[in-house]
């Protein structure tokens, strides 16, 4: 049974929002303004099938990617993106305010640059026992086999094409394989997850998929199965092997625009705290005007940050360490010795090292964070402890998504 509904605004996914007498309605691929003809979904009766746009908006744009409605990696390739930015930004300013935080928001930085250099493939047997290796569908768990992606950088040229072939290898039946290919200076970086042990045939098959797939380097669970070249990444002047599956920031143009933020935030501070640091992302560009003491939950993370800081000339002292931050952040007492401290957490945020920065007397303290909601959270804790939220930047590294990252700067 299909019903007629006229579109209010977009909801905090990017799904079209309209208000009905029994609440809002969420209708994804519909945009502000537009009256659709839509279809229930079945145990959601707020949610409902996109079937027809009747009344379009001026504001939809035709998707870049033949697989755009079915793949679940984007959510807003039908809309301009002048106006996508505007809500964008807006998810920051309203996630503030609910806060009941005030600060000045920039105009969003577009910093998709060439494209995602990170992807996860997933791969699995489908209906009559075929191969499927792609993306997950919208709010599903089914694959969409895709042969091309669009949003990927040019680094990743052929990530797709070597997901099928290690995926034929393995041939993954009941639970999915999680295919991680990174692009690193050296060539793709694959990390393996969900195949089981491998045995020693398979370990040769997959070693051959790296070098006609010109791979830097396979591993499973992190475990070395073949390599070609030791996967790098030049971070500032410094040069990072990096671990198996390691995190980078989703592409290079979000990275470079994250670090010009930070540093000129950090401004002229000679002792530097740098939390939740990964491979040094921040860290190893700031060591090139001030000391840094850098932790991270990830050892190899940290080591890979030690060996390039060892390796690269000109740096101020670099002191790393690997600790858990959400179970022993930094105490005001350690805090003492820093005149800025940066910290970008995974999602969940770090309440409980800005309670801890809350009580201390750090002059500058510079948040970087990829949720709008519990960077809000973090920001109303050092507020309430007598820091003043200066300024917000947003940043968008996530095209098509909802997902916006966001650097601010605090003073005391």
């Amino acid at each position: 049974m299909t019903e007629q509904l006229t579109i209010a605004r977009l909801g905090h996914r990017g799904d079209g929002v309209a208000d009905t007498p029994a609440g809002p309605v969420f209708v994804p691929y519909a945009l502000p303004g537009e009256t659709v003809t839509v279809e229930p979904v079945a145990g959601h009766p707020d949610r409902r099938h996109l079937d027809h746009v009747d009344k379009p908006s001026h504001e939809r744009a035709i998707p870049i990617c033949k697989h755009f409605g079915q793949c679940g990696g984007c959510a807003l390739q039908h809309w301009s993106l002048a106006e996508y930015h505007l809500w964008k930004r807006e998810l920051v300013v309203e996630a503030l305010s609910a806060a009941g935080l005030v600060a000045p928001v920039a105009n969003i930085i577009d910093a998709h640059g060439q494209g995602r250099r990170r992807a996860v493939l997933h791969a699995r047997r489908g209906t009559k026992d075929l191969l499927e290796v792609g993306f997950t569908a919208p709010r599903a768990h089914h694959i969409v086999a895709i042969d091309s992606c669009p949003i990927l950088a040019p680094g990743l040229n052929g990530a797709i094409a070597a997901a099928w072939a290690i995926a034929e290898i393995l041939k993954p039946a009941d639970k999915p394989l999680d295919i991680q290919v990174t692009a690193t200076d050296s060539g793709m970086d694959v990390d393996v997850r969900g195949s089981g042990p491998l045995n020693s045939g398979r370990t040769t098959a997959l070693a051959g998929v790296a070098e006609k797939h010109k791979l830097a380097r396979i591993t499973r669970h992190g475990e070395l199965v073949a390599q070609g070249a030791q996967p790098l990444m030049k971070i500032g002047r410094a040069q990072v092997p990096l671990p198996a599956g390691a995190f980078l920031q989703a592409t290079a143009e979000g990275e470079a625009t994250l670090a010009r933020l930070v540093l000129d935030h950090v401004g002229a501070a000679k002792r530097v705290a740098d939390l939740f640091c990964g491979i040094g992302t921040f860290a190893l560009r700031i060591a090139e005007r001030a000391r840094v003491t850098a932790a991270d939950s990830e050892a190899s993370a940290i080591k890979a940050l030690e060996r390039a800081a060892a390796n690269t000339s000109g740096l101020k002292p670099v002191q790393a360490q690997a600790r858990d931050l959400f179970r022993r952040p930094f105490m005001p007492a350690e805090l003492k010795a820093f005149d800025a401290v940066v910290f970008d957490p995974p999602r969940q945020g770090a309440e409980a090292l800005a309670r801890e920065l809350a009580k201390s007397a750090v002059p500058i303290v510079v948040a970087v964070s990829c949720d709008a909601t519990t960077f809000a959270r973090d920001a109303h804790i050092l507020v309430d402890g007598g820091y003043k939220l200066v300024s917000v930047t947003p940043v968008d590294q996530f095209r098509y998504s909802f997902h916006v990252e966001m650097v601010g700067q605090f003073e005391k």
